[in-house]
Order: structure tokens, then C-alpha cells, then sequence
């Protein structure tokens, strides 16, 4: 096999990409075709959002409708790949639908960005801003409002002024206990 192998994109069904990719993975490997296709790839990143009051970590797709894929790009592979359930083509140029392969420093930027995103365990962006105002929807504080006075982002908490009973009291809660208002 003098051809080598090179990463080309896959245009899938909107929300469908983790089906296209089961799929594509069970074709091949039902074909014997293993050794031409290499990877199937949902380039995602994870990150927090907060649920019922706690800090959850979730994870998005970078480029909804697409994969990448690892590919010694045979015309055999070509056919396979376009009639699975849920793929719509290849990212392709010209009349005969040639799939271009994705430049090499863009698959580096793309896996750099996805296997620094699995190693991240925090992200560092602090969301808010001193004297925004927020809402407490989590503690014996829940439901005031307030406004930020400091933020500690190093233990990820905030210092927050509220009225209680009339008379402005400081807070110190979690970026997880508060919303923006």
C-alpha cells in the first residue's frame, strides 16, 4: 500500500454525527477495509454548566454535521463511506466530487485543541464581572439578588453584597451558587 493515509472530512446529518460514526466503523470493519480506514473523529470540548445548582461537566461538538476521517482515500472507501445512513458526502471540490484532504496543520490545530481540552480539568474563565448583578439559586441564601464586590477566582468563589432585612451583608458563595441577573 504506497498511498498514504490522510484525514478528510465527512458531512453528516445535523445531531446524527455519533450514529454516521458507529456506522462507518461497523462498514468497514464488516468489509475488511480496516487498513485504509484508519479513524473516525468527533472533534468536542468539554465544558461546565450548572444544573439543579451543581457545577456539571458536559461536552459539545466543535463542528456540528461533521467527522473527520482517517483515510488511504480509494475509490472502494469513497463509495462505502457516501452511502452509509446519515452521511451526506464529503467536503469535496470540483465537478467530480474529489474529497480534498484537510491540510496538516489544521488536523495538528484540531487534535492540539481536542487533546488539550481532555487534559483541562478547570477551565480558568472567571464569568463574572465586578458589580454585575447575580441571583443566589443555590444555599440558605437562595432567591437575593445582589452584586458582585470581588471575585476570588483562584477558589472560584465571589464576594457578593445583598440586603438582608434592610441592612447590606457580604457573601462569600460559589460560582456555582449564583446566576447572572
Amino acid at each position: 500500500m504506497s498511498e498514504e493515509r490522510k484525514w478528510y472530512v465527512v458531512r453528516t446529518a445535523g445531531g446524527k454525527e455519533k450514529k454516521a460514526k458507529e456506522y462507518i466503523e461497523k462498514e468497514i470493519e464488516a468489509l475488511g477495509l480496516g487498513n485504509y480506514l484508519t479513524q473516525v473523529l468527533i472533534p468536542t470540548e468539554k465544558y461546565y454548566q450548572v444544573k439543579n445548582g451543581k457545577r456539571v461537566l458536559s461536552e459539545r461538538i466543535f463542528y456540528p454535521g461533521y467527522l473527520l476521517v482517517e483515510a488511504v482515500m480509494t475509490g472502494e472507501i469513497q463509495h462505502v463511506i457516501r452511502n452509509i445512513t446519515y452521511v451526506a458526502g464529503f467536503l469535496s471540490e470540483g465537478k467530480d466530487r474529489v474529497p480534498v484532504p484537510v491540510r496538516e496543520s489544521e488536523i495538528n490545530r484540531i487534535m492540539g485543541r481536542v487533546d488539550e481540552l481532555a487534559d483541562q480539568e478547570e477551565e480558568t474563565v472567571t464569568p463574572f464581572i465586578v458589580g454585575e448583578a447575580i441571583k443566589i439559586i443555590d444555599g440558605p441564601f437562595n432567591g437575593f439578588e445582589g452584586n458582585v464586590e470581588e471575585i476570588l477566582a483562584d477558589k472560584k468563589k465571589l464576594k457578593v453584597m445583598v440586603k438582608i432585612f434592610g441592612r447590606k451583608t457580604m457573601l462569600e458563595l460559589n460560582f456555582a451558587q449564583v446566576t447572572k441577573e
